[in-house]
């Protein structure tokens, strides 16, 4: 078994699996190649499983999102926002060219990275985004028990000289920020907590949605009214 044909498209994925002389079209309301690979598995799952190709390409095609896996977030806005959970350098990469691949004017990207946790990998991310994204805002994640200035001078280490990449360290201001910067045909992506409904400082774990704080936002851009 095996995928071909892949198409990504700013409002899901379209490819062909094949299996011997069968060719089975997939129209996926999932965005980015990854997708494809994970409807791919699933099919071949179900088809060991016995199960007839007509449920499991219907059941494939049925699932609107996975929350905090390139989620969309639509308030009627003339540009792409998308949350994805991507929080090392390898996930980051592959969301920014998932992102890239659904041809925008130009990609934004807001990320941090969360404190207490793998410091090395910190100028790694800030090196693929300043790479692969027209416009960057550096912000705070989960910065637990560690200084969230810090934090953000470890990601700058990345991208010095960088034109496109500046800081805001509150995540609801860069968030805010990118989304007015944003022009008709950009994609924006909001990397780090997807998910996540939470932000822990310090000791303190308070409410914090991307998809809403997000959606929040685009309102006040005058979106979704």
């Amino acid at each position: 078994i095996r995928a071909a044909d892949v198409r990504l498209r700013p409002d899901g994925t379209s490819f062909r699996i094949r299996r011997g002389d069968e060719e089975t079209q997939i129209s996926l309301r999932l965005r980015g190649a990854f997708n494809a690979m994970n409807a791919l598995a699933a099919f071949a799952a179900g088809t060991a499983l016995g199960i007839p190709r007509a449920s499991i390409v219907a059941g494939i095609e049925k699932v609107a999102s996975v929350p905090g896996r390139l989620e969309p977030v639509d308030e009627g806005q003339p540009f792409q926002v998308l949350v994805d959970y991507a929080h090392t350098p390898d996930a980051l990469e592959r969301a920014l060219e998932a992102v890239r691949a659904f041809g925008p004017e130009r990609v934004l990207c807001v990320f941090g990275c969360g404190g207490d946790r793998d410091k090395g990998k910190r100028p790694l991310m800030g090196a693929v985004a300043a790479r692969l994204a027209d416009q960057v805002i550096l912000t705070s994640d989960n910065p637990r028990g560690e200084d969230p200035l810090a934090i953000l001078r470890e990601i700058e280490a990345g991208v010095r000289g960088a034109p496109n990449v500046r800081t805001i360290p509150d995540r609801a201001e860069a968030i805010a920020a990118a989304i007015e910067e944003c022009a008709p045909g950009d994609a924006l992506l909001i990397a780090g907590k997807g998910h996540e409904t939470y932000q822990i400082l310090g000791t303190r774990t308070l409410p914090f949605d991307d998809c809403e704080v997000a959606r929040a936002a685009l309102r006040h851009e005058g979106f979704g009214r």
